[in-house]
């Protein structure tokens, strides 16, 4: 199960390209031969870089969503919109298509955040401008985690 963490500067070249991490490229080391696919994210103005597991994965749970039903159509049309199979060249390097760059308006200094099993790719200064956004971090953590009891609680001893 993979467990990606960090943050990477990186700087894409003038064809496009982003050189993977050291840091991220130990951390995919087994997925690194399957490939990945770029989208964009449905929610944030960012790309999400899934291993190709992890994308088969979600393609599975979509094809279980009745498709005649309107709103399942509209969001499996929405989420995968965009998809693109990537492959690590000779050098490491990916090309991101230039078409998911433009609509986030990421330009050529990203930020790459390791989310557990997929990777954002956000833009440096939008990474920035979201970082900084009032969040009240107290409210959000209880909404979220506490319905999941204390057993799961970070720091709780058993």
């Amino acid at each position: 199960m993979l467990n990606l963490l960090g943050e990477y500067d990186v700087r894409l070249d003038a064809k496009g390209r982003l050189v993977l991490p050291s840091g991220l490229k130990k951390q995919l080391a087994d997925s690194l031969s399957h490939g990945f696919v770029v989208n964009r994210d449905v929610f944030r103005p960012c790309l999400v870089l899934y291993p190709q597991s992890v994308w088969d994965g979600t393609n599975r749970m979509l094809g279980r969503l009745n498709r005649f039903v309107e709103k399942n159509m509209e969001f499996i049309r929405r989420f995968t919109a965009g998809a693109t199979h990537l492959e690590l060249d000779g050098s490491g390097r990916l090309l991101l298509p230039k078409a998911l760059m433009d609509e986030p308006k990421l330009g050529k200094e990203l930020k790459l955040v390791g989310l557990g099993d997929r990777v954002e790719v956000w833009g440096k200064a939008g990474y920035t401008a979201m970082r900084k956004q009032k969040v009240d971090l107290s409210a959000l953590a209880e909404e979220v985690m506490g319905s999941l009891g204390n057993d799961a609680a970070p720091g709780h001893i058993s």
